[in-house]
């Protein structure tokens, strides 16, 4: 293929969840730049359709996050692409405000970036993976000013080219095991949930275990308790009980987007204070109705004499050995220090997540990027990795700069504003572009 056969675009998205997809709808609302030539926008995602978190929408679940942090409505509350819209065109709305509740169910959350997921599908390219990256062999006049992006279909018909002058990586959150245990039918990592879950007869589980402290571990304990009356379900919990997450109205402001600046320009004790004090807001905690719900089934099983919920604090699983259908675990107790075996159908990893690293997409160009003292990207304000200046394309990151940006930065809650800046931070460097490259006017030449 000729290199004036590949598509270029001023932006590639690599993955298309709800921050590319906030993207997408910035780039469209964007005003402003070079009159009649909009940026370009071309997004590639492996999955073979939309989905966010599709696993973990267990009923009645809501978010832990206000409606108003959606999409768009922090960065340009007209937009017709707003949570408040999309209760309009599905004749909800009234009955959303009747509710008196800021937090909607995830499902319908969901529903909601379907639907806004639905007017840019045009410009998404799903079963599609991003595998690669390579500057362009300078066979004509001037340098380019692109990269090109290697994309495998993953259905197995190949892989094509595309051209990008700004890459955006927003490829999500890793799912994170202990260390020596493997996911398999049996075996599982809450991102699996659902679809594991709904593969086995649920009469076979009989006795299922769920790790963690945090709110999905939670949620999943709730889960088992009410979709398997006749199961024994056990909460293994690394620590002494569920804590609450704080959302209380001065504890939240940490994810104003004003707090991104406190953040990022702050000294080293400015972000090391936002750690320290405001970890509970969002890490290894629970909302106070799912703690005090659990309590009390715990309590009323107590009463009743027919126990089959149980919560083993201060444990940790140790090793996880298969016996046919069974799962043997060996649980360490932190108080003792004895160990235990427990047989179970269906054990459930809630042991969250490790951050996006852009390393492996960037392969051998990732030398030209810099990094801090400790190893990990430098990153701008603007969410552009910081380059030796040898690249003829930019590199934003959606995600994975949680030591340069806080607390944020794996959250929705400042996702519209972000989306907005880094389209903003690509018409900016664009026009000084068309600036620097444009041929000056000779003295006395007409410009007619």
């Amino acid at each position: 293929m000729g290199t004036s056969e590949i598509e270029t675009y001023d932006l590639v998205g690599v993955g298309f969840g709800p921050s590319n997809l906030s993207l997408a709808v910035a780039l469209e609302e964007h005003r402003g730049g070079i009159p009649g030539q909009p940026l370009t926008a071309a997004f590639f995602e492996r999955q073979p359709s939309f989905g966010w978190h599709r696993n973990m929408l267990l009923p009645h679940t809501t978010m832990q996050i206000s409606f108003l942090k959606d999409l768009v409505t922090f960065r340009n509350p007209l937009s017709r692409h707003s949570f408040v819209s999309y209760l309009h065109s599905v004749g909800r709305l009234t009955q959303f405000v009747n509710n008196q509740d800021f937090f909607p169910t995830r499902q319908e959350f969901h529903q909601y970036l379907e639907w806004v997921e639905s007017n840019f599908s045009h410009q998404v390219s799903y079963g599609s993976e991003v595998t690669g990256l390579r500057l362009p062999e300078n066979s004509g006049p001037g340098r380019p000013d692109h990269v090109q992006v290697e994309v495998r279909d993953t259905g197995g018909s190949g892989t094509r080219i595309v051209n990008a002058r700004n890459l955006v990586i927003s490829t999500g959150l890793v799912p994170r095991m202990p260390e020596g245990i493997q996911r398999d039918e049996r075996v599982w990592h809450s991102s699996d949930l659902l679809e594991r879950f709904r593969g086995l007869n649920g009469d076979d589980l009989k006795n299922v275990a769920v790790v963690g402290a945090g709110q999905s571990a939670a949620e999943i304990t709730r889960f088992f308790h009410d979709m398997l009356p006749h199961a024994q379900v056990t909460a293994v919990i690394p620590s002494y009980g569920y804590s609450v997450a704080d959302d209380t109205p001065f504890a939240n402001q940490v994810f104003d987007p004003s707090a991104v600046d406190d953040y990022y320009f702050g000294t080293e004790l400015t972000r090391e204070a936002f750690w320290r004090y405001h970890r509970n807001t969002n890490y290894s905690v629970v909302d106070d109705e799912l703690i005090r719900d659990l309590h009390k089934r715990s309590y009323q099983e107590d009463v009743s004499g027919h126990k089959r919920l149980q919560f083993l604090n201060l444990t940790r699983v140790a090793a996880v050995r298969r016996a046919g259908t069974e799962t043997r675990v060996t649980l360490r107790s932190l108080v003792e220090g004895e160990s235990r075996e427990l047989e179970t159908d269906a054990l459930v990893f809630a042991t969250g997540y490790d951050s996006m690293e852009p390393s492996r997409l960037l392969g051998d160009l990732d030398q030209h990027f810099l990094r801090n003292q400790n190893g990990l990207h430098r990153v701008e304000r603007n969410y552009r990795i910081a380059t030796t200046g040898a690249l003829p394309f930019d590199v934003y990151l959606q995600g994975g700069t949680e030591h340069t940006h806080g607390l944020t930065s794996s959250l929705l809650s400042n996702l519209a504003i972000r989306s907005g800046e880094i389209v903003k931070s690509i018409e900016q460097r664009r026009t000084e572009r068309a600036l620097i490259h444009r041929t000056p006017v000779a003295a006395g030449e007409s410009t007619s």
